[in-house]
Parts: structure tokens; C-alpha cells; sequence
């Protein structure tokens, strides 16, 4: 058996939410494109996190896709997603981003991932 491969009653639950954690310090302050599992896409300033990966995100918005429309940009202020509902966080470029015509960019809806 591979040694990267564990039993769930092997791992010491601190342990990885301390791993999963450590991997979001390099996000705070930085603008973030979050993927729930609930199928939302939620965009903002990463403010803080906590030892469960709940979020706290500044002058954020959600992003609603369409195929009939382009993107809409709901706004949302500061806001805090549950880390149980946290699938994918990741940094936003934002030069690349203000570039987007999202008025124009037409997409199916995110499916949910999982309900929470």
C-alpha cells in the first residue's frame, strides 16, 4: 500500500484542518473567486479564514452564469461562506479580470458540487 495513502481513523483531525488552513494565508488580502458546493460563484476580497475554512470575504459579489444572458453580478458586501460549503478557493488576476466583457460571456449555471 502507498504511504500517502491513509485509513480516516489514522488521521488526526487538528492536524488537517491546520494543513488546510495554512494553505489559505497566502490568499488574505487578495481577491478570490470561491466555488461552493452549493454551485455558487462567489468573487471578493479575502479578509479571514478560520480552523473550519469559513471565509470572510469584503466587497464581494456572487456571479451567476446564463445561457441566455451574460453573467450576473449580484452584490453581496461582506459576506461569510461556510467552510463546510468551501469546494474551491482561488486567486483572481485582477487585471485579466477587469478585462472580462461578463455582459456578454454566456455559460450553463454552475451544478452543485454537494448540498451541504
Amino acid at each position: 500500500m502507498a504511504d500517502n495513502i491513509y485509513n480516516e481513523e489514522e488521521l488526526d483531525p487538528a492536524l488537517v484542518e491546520s494543513e488546510n488552513t495554512m494553505e489559505l494565508e497566502p490568499f488574505v488580502n487578495k481577491c478570490v473567486s470561491i466555488i461552493t458546493g452549493d454551485g455558487r460563484n462567489i468573487v471578493g476580497l479575502m479578509k479571514g479564514f478560520d480552523q473550519t475554512v469559513n471565509v470572510v470575504l469584503e466587497d464581494s459579489h456572487e456571479r451567476v452564469y446564463s445561457l441566455d444572458s451574460g453573467v450576473a453580478q449580484i452584490p453581496l458586501g461582506l459576506y461569510i461562506v461556510r467552510g463546510d460549503n468551501v469546494a474551491v478557493i482561488g486567486e483572481v488576476d485582477e487585471t485579466i479580470d477587469k478585462q472580462l466583457d461578463l455582459d456578454k460571456m454566456k455559460a450553463p449555471p454552475l451544478p452543485a458540487i454537494w448540498i451541504p
